[in-house]
């Protein structure tokens, strides 16, 4: 990296798949004790980190695992507002719980309260002293986040925002621009699905690959292939 120390923790994720273990509301596996066990199986398989949602989840996740948990807080999914660790105080309860790493929504769009995604970056580099994980969906907000002080930036919300394009497969374009403008480490995540996608996100330079919902939500996994296969 040029221009910043990089945390040991950051380090850690390096050529590294992540995996997201995540239950919304009406899944069956929702809970920190279905979550927390499925952490330590994905851990048990090498995982090198968990990306987690909520402080219940999260500290009974840390009382399992010991690698790094990037740790979000989520309000119901939205296209046109941020929903993920939108304000500080959500970014410390998941600190609290033993999140090493704080992942938020950095796209450009209004935040409760009028403040910025680059306020809220600083407030929590400043105050908890944690590495910040921008999640964005488009090259500019990359960028933003970045010069911003972001120590990661992950493609999580490319497809997910009403401005951002939308295709079936992971947006390996905008994980090659990233990584060509700015300095710190891009995270490659969204409708990874497939070992192809994770090996072409690294040629494609990403620094670590998350994985979700093809690992660790049964639902979407039998969905998934009765699709495929037209059953």
């Amino acid at each position: 990296m040029e221009g910043k120390a990089m945390n040991n923790t950051v380090k850690h994720l390096k050529d590294k798949l992540i995996v997201s273990c995540q239950a919304l509301p009406g899944n069956p596996l929702r809970g920190p004790v279905f979550m927390s066990a499925m952490a330590q199986a994905v851990v048990q398989g090498g995982a090198a980190a968990i990306r987690a949602n909520g402080p219940e989840d999260i500290r009974a996740i840390r009382e399992r695992v010991n690698v790094p948990i990037i740790g979000i807080n989520k309000m119901p999914a939205s296209p046109a507002v941020p929903y993920i660790t939108p304000d500080f105080i959500m970014a410390k309860e998941v600190y609290e719980a033993g999140a090493n790493i704080i992942a938020l929504d950095a796209t450009l769009r209004e935040r409760p309260g009028g403040k910025t995604a680059a306020d809220l970056i600083k407030h929590i580099k400043e105050e908890l002293g944690v590495p910040v994980m921008a999640d964005i969906s488009t090259y500019e907000e990359g960028v933003s986040a970045a010069a911003a002080g972001a120590d990661i930036v992950a493609t999580t919300l490319s497809g997910y925002t009403a401005y951002s394009p939308k295709t079936e497969a992971p947006d390996l374009e905008l994980v090659r621009r990233l990584v060509a403008e700015i300095p710190v480490p891009v995270i490659a995540e969204g409708r990874y699905i497939t070992s192809d996608d994770v090996m072409n996100a690294l040629k494609a330079g990403a620094y670590a690959v998350v994985i979700g919902k093809i690992i660790t939500n049964p639902e979407f996994i039998t969905r998934h292939f009765i699709n495929r296969c037209g059953l």
